[in-house]
């Protein structure tokens, strides 16, 4: 969007254009610093061009593939539905191209307020002060602020040049035959989710013992049986990879099984996914000071503040909670303190999260496995198969479940799985943040008639009955 020619100063520059990035420097711009953004890539990073925003574009074209299976249910009669590949690809460039334009910095960037160098290749840091790109730009800032994200884990392992990540799966051209995805973690179930509907025959491999190991147990085994019946082969704990070797027809995947015995599968694509690191290659961060953690992420204290003070990191380049609404977060906190000085804190609080899978999942707060180490606890749990809106839509598959302290009646945790999980999470969210963390609190909560938000309040209303908490007119609700 700008020159790269010649050497540019600023009050604060941000390396990373995706969620922490556009967030710090937006609120740079708002607190008056002369402000650069310089990225890599394309302009909105991970987020826009290959995170929530792609793909959850690709997953509402797989469910409407899942419903239209249904509308002769509903008295719709149309033909078999055939998926033009191509033409959805086509509307995923639409929607990237609509949100990376509709973001607010383009208003920013018009009114040249704010410099955005895209496409400047990889960044390095010279000293503490200056940076260089691959593209011959060249930067100093009086402050630096490093968003530039994550990135897919390689494993050492013999032929593993020969398989792909996520983001290869998201820019195919056709649909594979078929996909072996390594991985049981949000991402790996996502790309197995969205090319099941599409038609590829999946095997997800899991060396855990079960997929979605940060998630409450009920919700890993729900999704796991629900991947199995929609045709998914779902193999946890399923021992090592020895190697990858190219064939005739695609890629073999070599294993060790559980028993330690030799094993193989074949398929038309790998895709691993079998972690998220920080995205720091090239970045040169010993000549800036900037020390990393153990497991390799950004070291930063509670003010985003590495340990180089005037430089701040925001976002997944941190490892603390790998979410874009956590990397906005972020990103605002990383702009007031290079700004203003090393006084707001990024502080601990309860973040939701979710994936773009069928059924979906989401969750807040501890799972039943953490709480029930430190906690005396119950948990109550309402099946979508007695919620109205469920039903009339004819997706039961799924529950709510509430993870809560005996004897304050404190819900430590709340996981979903199922239609609009997602969503029906941002509820309970809202009611933590508002304060509102006792279940007769929440069973209080008025929400609308039919609508999937009921099964939380349904939780919230059964679970004060187990209590005997009065809940005023619903008390009988449940009944």
């Amino acid at each position: 969007m700008n020159s790269l020619t010649s050497e540019k100063h600023f009050d604060i520059a941000v390396v990373g254009a995706g969620p922490a990035g556009v967030t710090a420097a937006a609120r740079a711009i708002e607190l008056g610093a002369s402000t650069a953004v310089i990225s890599s890539g394309e302009y909105g990073g991970m987020a826009a061009n290959d995170g929530p925003v792609p793909v959850r574009t690709l997953a509402h074209t797989a469910r409407l593939i899942r419903d239209s299976k249904q509308l002769s249910r509903y008295g719709v009669v149309v033909s078999e539905p055939q998926l033009d590949y191509p033409t959805v690809l086509a509307r995923v460039g639409e929607v990237v191209e609509t949100v990376s334009n509709s973001s607010y910095l383009q208003d920013l960037i018009s009114t040249e307020a704010i410099q955005v160098f895209d496409n400047a290749g990889t960044a390095s840091f010279r000293d503490a002060n200056t940076i260089t790109t691959k593209a011959g730009l060249r930067v100093t800032a009086d402050k630096f602020i490093i968003a530039t994200g994550g990135i897919s884990k390689k494993l050492p392992i013999p032929g593993f040049e020969l398989t792909s990540t996520h983001s290869d799966a998201w820019t195919l051209s056709e649909i594979p035959e078929s996909i072996v995805v390594i991985g049981g973690g949000a991402t790996g179930l996502q790309v197995a989710s969205i090319f099941n509907a599409f038609g590829s025959t999946i095997r997800l491999f899991e060396a855990g013992p079960r997929i979605l190991a940060a998630e409450d147990g009920d919700t890993a085994a729900a999704v796991a049986d629900a991947f199995r019946r929609k045709g998914i082969q779902v193999r946890e704990n399923f021992g090592s990879i020895a190697s990858f070797e190219k064939t005739a027809a695609g890629i073999r995947m070599n294993f060790i099984d559980e028993n330690n015995r030799q094993d193989s599968v074949d398929a038309s694509l790998v895709v691993v996914a079998a972690g998220w690191g920080a995205d720091t290659e090239g970045l040169a961060l010993p000549a800036a000071c900037v020390e990393l953690t153990a497991r390799g992420f950004i070291a930063v204290d509670e003010h985003l503040q590495t340990s180089m003070p005037n430089i701040y990191a925001a976002g997944d380049v941190t490892g603390r909670i790998m979410l874009a609404s956590e990397a906005i977060r972020d990103g605002f906190v990383a702009a007031n303190n290079a700004v203003q000085g090393p006084k707001t804190y990024v502080g601990h609080h309860l973040a939701a999260a979710g994936s773009f899978t069928d059924p979906e999942y989401a969750s807040i707060g501890l799972t039943e496995e953490k709480a029930r180490a430190i906690h005396q606890i119950d948990c109550v749990t309402v099946n979508f198969s007695e919620n109205i809106r469920a039903v009339i839509d004819g997706q039961t598959t799924g529950f709510c479940k509430l993870v809560i302290e005996s004897s304050t009646h404190e819900i430590l945790g709340c996981h979903v799985v199922g239609e609009h999980a997602i969503e029906i999470i941002q509820i309970a969210s809202t009611a933590f943040a508002a304060g509102l963390r006792k279940v007769d609190e929440l069973a209080r909560i008025s929400v609308s008639f039919p609508t999937y938000a009921q099964i939380l309040i349904h939780a919230a209303v059964r679970a004060s009955a187990l209590y005997n908490l009065d809940i005023g007119w619903r008390a009988g609700a449940d009944n």
